[in-house]
């Protein structure tokens, strides 16, 4: 053949098949920019600027591998899409004399055309909006950036080669498609699947099995550190559940349309109802796939969107008090020295003070068994799910802070749980027997427990010595890694940021400077890591979603056209017998209805039994306001049910075209 057929061929294509090609390369292009500018900004030197550099710097850099395996896995499902569209077009080639080498060859052209098209048009995206999207996560932390334009060739370099390597693959596997099968099965390559499949009982039940233990896990899991390996195991049950519930239930639930007399034989349910079952077994991986995609779009942005939104209770969570003095001096004649030096340095800067705390106490681990907590320094493993951490003040530092005047006998206590409520009538801890004499349902408490990962149970205790008998037996148990008995000390103040930190800075200086076991903490310092942090997870929520969301528009637009060429035939057919265009409206608005929105409603089904997991997960990261979560999270469902709608009525005028030619 002449020198540049091949070429022209496959462009030709290209353009015949602009329908399909058109929204898989915008695709192609807007995953490139975007895995281009989170590469970008982990690497700009910009970044290192900013607040929460270090923390900002790791989240785009996990956002760019994230994409990178979304890309080859989305970019993967789309092309096999395009070549089972396009069988029949390459059976009508081989049987006019093009063998299948020359079919790799022009599918080699197309691929190529595409892949440049794509990195050429993504890297110039990319580079267009990176300096944008710098400029916005600055304005999302509230940090001042330096102007000026970064391009960086390695960036650049690293991009072509990750999406070079992943168009070869998808060359690889159309080649293969191409090549197992024969010229009669590419010309009915595209009718595929048109046997009516049987009902599969048994995956439907497993399907039903894997959703509900995913929910059970999500559910009852009430150990944060649990929470975190519980959440991946619940995800991979629910993800498997719903292909197989997709994929077996929803012909069983057609089924059953069709067995009911009164629904079934109507014009408008007929047709949609029996041509749904027949390519229901191909439909429903990318139903799933629309469900899983809508269900993480949802639960990224309306849980980054609350803790960036409830950044100031993030902050008096963690930090009970604005500035925080920790005493690890085990001489209480130097703990008060340290106190001492604090309330002088308060006096010689002028410095106003509120809501001083103090208060003396210990914490360390134990296993709760019943009513009675196990100090063990080789606790087996299996026994972090019973993992507390206990926290020792004397019932008169806790009168001191909360102002009141309660009295204990000396084998009693107070008790406030944080998470996990105890209900047991005594506590026993080293031997000792100690009855709950008040369940507490507030207190101040100490952010760094707050903020740890285990559940904690607050235990207000009769005397000091006791404390100090208590300190001495776990000092017993834990060897080197044991705790002892600190002080607390704690204010508010109405100065300005600035000098608070100007503040902060001294006192750990000085505190340094004059060989004292202390730690200080600020809240205002604090904050510029905090939004570092949160301002990243939102900002990478926001992008993931938006990519989502657009690989579920390209699904679901794929989706109506592949149906809109299987069921176009079958209505001109039905037309020719006596159907109208308005009963053919009608019977497409009921199978797009039947099914379209079933992804969205099952979706927020798995929203709602993962509620209680992600609150778990999130009060990991000190967020526990629930209620904002549930604003957040029903505000995103809101906006997302809207655009569902929209995507909804214009691939359904799509699927329309394409049906009533």
């Amino acid at each position: 053949m002449r020198i540049g057929f091949y070429p022209k061929l496959a462009a030709g294509n290209i353009k015949k098949n602009k329908r399909t090609y058109v929204p898989y390369i915008l695709t192609c292009i807007l995953t490139i920019a975007m895995y281009y500018i989170f590469k970008s900004l982990s690497m700009n030197p910009g970044m290192k600027k900013m607040t929460g550099a270090e923390h900002l710097a790791v989240i785009m850099q996990f956002g760019s591998i994230v994409i990178g395996l979304f890309a080859l896995i989305f970019l993967f499902y789309t092309n096999s899409f395009l070549i089972k569209r396009r069988k029949k077009e390459f059976g009508v080639f081989n049987i006019l004399g093009m063998e299948k080498r020359h079919l790799a060859v022009v599918i080699g052209w197309e691929t190529l055309y595409v892949m440049l098209l794509s990195l050429a048009a993504g890297i110039g995206v990319g580079i267009a909006m990176d300096k944008a999207m710098f400029l916005l996560i600055g304005k999302v932390i509230g940090t001042q950036v330096v102007l000026g334009f970064f391009i960086s060739p390695k960036v650049v370099a690293i991009t072509i080669e990750l999406f070079a390597g992943i168009f070869f693959l998808i060359f690889v596997n159309s080649i293969g498609m191409i090549h197992i099968s024969n010229p009669i099965e590419l010309l009915r390559g595209s009718n595929a699947g048109e046997k009516e499949p049987k009902t599969r009982r048994l995956m439907a039940l497993l399907g039903v099995i894997c959703v509900a233990a995913g929910y059970y896990i999500a559910i009852t899991t009430i150990n944060p550190i649990a929470s975190i390996f519980a959440f991946f195991i619940a995800v991979i049950l629910v993800i498997l559940g719903t292909y197989l519930l997709f994929t077996a239930g929803s012909i069983a639930f057609l089924k059953l349309l069709r067995k009911n007399k009164n629904y079934y034989y109507k014009t408008r349910h007929f047709t949609s109802v029996s041509g749904m079952i027949y390519r229901m077994k191909q439909n429903a991986v990318g139903l799933a796939n629309i469900c899983i995609l809508s269900t993480m779009v949802l639960v990224m942005v309306s849980s980054t969107t609350s803790m960036m939104v409830g950044m100031d209770d993030i902050l008096n969570t963690r930090y009970t008090s604005e500035f925080i003095v920790m005493s690890h001096e085990t001489d209480k004649a130097r703990n008060q020295k340290v106190i001492d030096t604090v309330r002088t340095l308060q006096q010689d800067w002028d410095f106003d003070v509120a809501n001083e705390i103090e208060y003396m106490f210990l914490t360390f681990s134990a296993f709760c068994n019943g009513d009675t907590f196990v100090v063990d320094r080789n606790a087996p493993v299996t026994a972090i799910d019973s993992s507390y951490v206990l926290f020792f003040i004397t019932i008169d530092d806790y009168n001191r802070i909360e102002g009141t005047q309660k009295t204990l006998n000396d084998d009693e206590i107070l008790i406030y749980s944080n998470r996990v409520s105890y209900n047991e009538p005594v506590m026993k801890l080293f031997g000792r027997e100690y009855r709950v004499a008040e369940k507490l349902d507030h207190f101040i408490g100490n952010g760094i427990i707050a903020a740890n990962v285990s559940n904690a149970q607050y235990i207000i205790l009769p005397k000091l010595a006791q404390m100090q008998e208590i300190c001495a037996m776990q000092k017993e148990v834990y060897g080197d890694i044991s705790s002892d008995i600190d002080t607390f000390y704690g204010f508010e103040s109405d100065e300005k940021p600035e000098r608070k930190i100007q503040f902060y800075n001294e006192i750990a200086h000085t505190l340094k400077e004059q060989g004292f076991d202390a730690r200080t903490e600020c809240r205002e310092e604090a904050k510029t890591d905090f939004v570092g942090l949160y301002g990243g997870f939102f900002f990478m929520g926001i992008f993931l979603g938006v990519l989502f969301v657009m690989a579920t528009v390209l699904i679901i637009y794929y989706k109506q056209i592949s149906e809109g060429y299987d069921d176009r035939e079958r209505f001109v057919i039905m037309q020719k017998v006596g159907m109208d265009l308005g009963e053919v409206r009608a019977s497409i608005r009921s199978q797009v209805l039947n099914v379209f929105f079933l992804p969205l409603v099952v979706a927020g089904i798995h929203v709602i039994a993962a509620f209680p997991l992600i609150s778990r997960l999130l009060a990991l990261l000190n967020f526990v306001n629930t209620r904002l979560y549930v604003i957040c999270t029903l505000a995103t469902f809101f906006v997302f049910a809207v655009m569902y709608v929209v995507i909804y009525m214009v691939t359904a005028r799509v699927y329309y075209r394409i049906v009533s030619r």
